[in-house]
């Protein structure tokens, strides 16, 4: 099978290029995966329960529910959804190349463009009670969830020791009556500035040599406490806490473009600043897989609508290269009645 675009990825920025693509004619077919980096068709918003600030839902929305509608409107407009999970990609020469999970040794399939929008999955610790608890009291993003109504005027747990750390924790403190920072090492890894300013916040305690070992719960199935432990000496404490949040760092799903595309040493693929351009012509990234920093549906919606238009102008400038030398073999001149998309007159495309 042959495509003028392939979208690898299923959440907002995969889905955001689908919409553009589709109703720009160009039949995009997009790859959700089957459970693709352990993590169900849709993302990570798969696995929030409210997302509160998505524009144009004033109260509120399950992440489920939100990625299920982007999924129908990307169908609405003719995209082609395939619930397979790409496994190995040519990125050599056009058109790319693809082959599905369990199809590696049959002949691939092709595409003039790629847009990688595979996301990233927020760490975990594995602490007991983690599956349980999971957005009942325990998350890996504290802008998306700091503000509901179960953390507000709490006690709050952040465990890490780096600037995400120290930003998420506060963050926090505008919404729990008090943070602590469990740090396993005996210093802050945040540069001085953000570790001076969480020091002298009085809303916040730095716990060194301290990791996080059991979340526990009420009988409302909500977390109400945390067992730590001081990995000097040993010893654990049970300490209130009705909400923890990890920031211990995202792992990109970049494997399958590993030595194709240009990544940074986190793994994270390599975008020209203000663009979804990676190294290779005719390949974009999009969302999480390409965004360290901010990681918010919005924001991945943004970049997808980006790596969407420059696909299409992409495809535009190279069928109109092989239009030219179809008709130069003619002797025909272009006419006027030729219809120039209306990106065409954008100065920022």
């Amino acid at each position: 099978m042959h495509s003028k675009v392939v979208i690898i990825g299923s959440g907002p920025a995969a889905h955001t290029a689908a919409v553009y693509l589709a109703r720009a004619e160009l039949k995009p077919v997009l790859y959700e995966g089957f459970l693709a980096n352990g993590i169900a068709a849709g993302g990570q918003l798969t696995t929030t329960t409210d997302v509160e600030n998505y524009p144009g839902f004033p109260d509120g929305i399950g992440g489920a529910e939100l990625m299920d509608n982007m999924r129908k409107q990307s169908e609405r407009f003719g995209t082609e959804i395939i619930t397979e999970t790409v496994a190995k990609v040519d990125l050599s020469k056009r058109p790319f190349k693809y082959w599905n999970e369990y199809a590696e040794d049959k002949e691939p399939n092709t595409a003039d463009t790629i847009i990688i929008a595979t996301g990233a999955s927020a760490r975990r610790l594995g602490l007991e009670g983690e599956e349980k608890y999971w957005q009942n009291g325990i998350s890996a993003c504290a802008v998306c969830d700091g503000a509901v109504p179960i953390f507000r005027n709490k006690p709050l747990v952040v465990i890490g020791g780096g600037d995400s750390a120290a930003e998420e924790a506060m963050f926090l403190t505008k919404y729990g009556s008090h943070v602590v920072v469990l740090v396993r090492k005996e210093v802050l890894r945040a540069s001085s500035i953000m570790a001076k300013r969480l020091m002298a916040n009085k809303k916040v305690t730095v716990k060194f040599n301290t990791v996080g070992v059991e979340v526990k719960g009420d009988d409302r199935g909500l977390m109400s406490h945390m067992v730590i432990k001081d990995v000097k000496t040993g010893k654990e404490e049970t300490m209130e806490a009705n909400g923890l949040f990890y920031a211990v760092g995202h792992d990109p799903a970049t494997a399958l473009v590993k030595g194709q595309l240009d990544t940074d040493d986190e793994g994270y693929i390599i975008t020209k600043p203000g663009t979804s351009y990676t190294n290779i012509e005719g390949v974009f990234a999009a969302g999480d897989v390409q965004d360290k920093r901010y990681r918010q549906a919005i924001t991945s919606a943004g970049s997808g609508c980006i790596a969407a238009l420059e696909a299409e102008k992409f495809l535009a400038e190279h069928e109109d290269d092989v239009q030219d030398g179809l008709e130069g073999e003619k002797g025909a001149e272009k006419g006027n009645s030729v219809v120039v998309p209306e990106y065409r007159s954008n100065p920022l495309l």
